[in-house]
């Protein structure tokens, strides 16, 4: 339909992630973007990932790559899906892959990589860490493309279409809002 097709959120510029990739030098550097979509009935989809990862030189591409795309899934798990829930008295209620509700494959979004090779000056081989850079931005980069397309503070993740729902209910209502305030 009309709405199937939405802008771009941003625009990877290689020269400002080239500057940023020097500017922290020694870190390995992960720029995320993304694009999604949310529907009247909150439900939240992704629909593209663009990750510019800087680990230094890349001595296996691909091993690189599946970190990467794995730490993704694994940052989408957390910020969508994910949660440990608990009774009054502390004892875990989802304490197996049976009742802990985890990303398929469909829910993983399409993820579009670029590497920068900026050498670390703290090692010989100038290599830095690629594992965590595609799980660590991803709850902040969910939570700030809802922010942009709700118009209200994200303050807690994971979020699951029910809270998401609760959080516009509570923005365009002020008497909901009055009550959750108290």
């Amino acid at each position: 339909g009309a709405g199937d097709e939405l802008p771009a959120l941003a625009v990877i510029d290689e020269r400002l992630a080239q500057r940023l990739a020097r500017a922290l030098g020694d870190a390995a550097m992960d720029l995320s973007l993304q694009e999604q979509r949310v529907d009247d009935a909150a439900d939240i989809r992704i629909l593209r990932y663009c990750v510019v990862h800087d680990c230094g030189p890349m001595i296996n591409p691909m091993i690189v790559e599946g970190q990467v795309h794995g730490g993704v899934a694994q940052g989408v798990g957390g910020a969508l899906y994910e949660r440990m829930v608990y009774d009054e008295a502390g004892q875990l209620l989802n304490a197996s892959f049976m009742d802990f509700l985890m990303p398929y494959a469909s829910e993983v979004p399409f993820i579009e990589t670029d590497h920068l090779q900026t050498p670390s000056p703290l090692n010989p081989l100038g290599i830095k860490g690629a594992g965590e850079a595609g799980c660590i931005p991803v709850s902040a980069v969910i939570a700030s493309a809802l922010e942009d397309a709700e118009g209200f503070p994200i303050t807690s993740m994971p979020i699951s279409p029910a809270e998401l729902w609760e959080l516009r209910r509570r923005h365009t209502d002020p008497v909901a809002a009055q009550g959750a305030d108290s």
